[in-house]
């Protein structure tokens, strides 16, 4: 059950960048991270309603509780680098970065959780990745905006502290029902997104939000949402360094969507990248 939802979680996520990239065009990408964390905060606490966790709250460990916390700090970290560089940069450059927290994940799931079963189907499948990604980095010669890779830094930052949201949500989720945990934490990304839009001045913003814009970012927390959940149920019941990899899948679905809706072609050497990091991606999956 682990294994098809990280799988549904990938599918998820790769609709979560193309709807948030149809969101962000005008609206200012801070601001359009809050707007969805409340999607998501009400989509998460309605699910802990529905499986009836929401008694459980008054037994969670303090451990647990500072865990999903920092966890929550790193997802809002992570969110508001990823969204910065959508606004900037294309789906095919931001999402493969973004998704090299894999590289990070998975060594660092082998160090502290000793997930060193098949370990060198996992360091071969991670070099992959890494090479993957490398591939699919590349300058935009016709587009003076992209020659200096201004995305290039937040996509880094977004994958960096995605990675860390993993890890410490393994840690804080292990004794929590997941749908709870996810609740909780999500509690977290929403006041840190909020405190970004006020302590950057960006509140007046808020007012000038296009209509249609709105529509696509609540479809994008949805689909977030429905992401967060099928992952930490996988995390809480899978092997992280099988799991994280089965959802960075999600770049296919990522790049499909981007083709069709953004006109964004790969090249040939982004191609053999993105290949690269579905062979490797597979192989942990299936060997590890």
């Amino acid at each position: 059950m682990w294994l098809i939802m990280a799988a549904l979680s990938a599918l998820f996520a790769g609709l979560t960048a193309i709807l948030a990239k149809c969101g962000i065009k005008k609206t200012d990408s801070d601001v359009a991270t809050a707007l969805r964390t409340v999607v998501v905060l009400l989509f998460a606490w309605i699910m802990v309603f529905i499986v009836g966790s929401a008694g459980t709250i008054t037994e969670i460990s303090a451990k647990s509780i500072i865990f999903l916390i920092l966890s929550g700090l790193a997802t809002g970290a992570s969110w508001i680098c990823y969204f910065k560089a959508l606004s900037v940069g294309d789906v095919n450059k931001v999402v493969p970065v973004d998704k090299s927290s894999t590289v990070l994940t998975v060594l660092l799931a082998i160090i502290l959780f000793s997930e060193t079963e098949h370990l060198a189907v996992k360091l071969i499948g991670t070099a992959f990745l890494a090479a993957g990604v490398f591939l699919m980095i590349e300058k935009k010669k016709t587009e003076a905006k992209d020659t200096k890779r201004t995305w290039l830094p937040y996509a880094i930052g977004s994958a960096v502290f995605a990675a860390l949201t993993s890890i410490l949500g393994k840690i804080g989720i292990t004794e929590v029902e997941s749908n709870l945990g996810t609740a909780i934490r999500t509690c977290v990304v929403l006041v840190m997104a909020w405190l970004i839009v006020f302590v950057k001045g960006k509140g007046a913003e808020l007012k000038n939000t296009d209509s249609k814009e709105l529509v696509f970012i609540a479809l994008s927390g949805i689909a977030t949402g429905a992401s967060w959940l099928c992952y930490y149920y996988s995390i809480q019941n899978g092997v992280v360094s099988v799991v994280v990899p089965i959802d960075k899948l999600s770049i296919i679905v990522s790049v499909a969507f981007s083709y069709f809706v953004f006109k964004e072609k790969l090249s040939r050497k982004a191609l053999a990248g993105l290949i690269l990091i579905v062979v490797g991606t597979l192989a942990m999956a299936i060997w590890a």
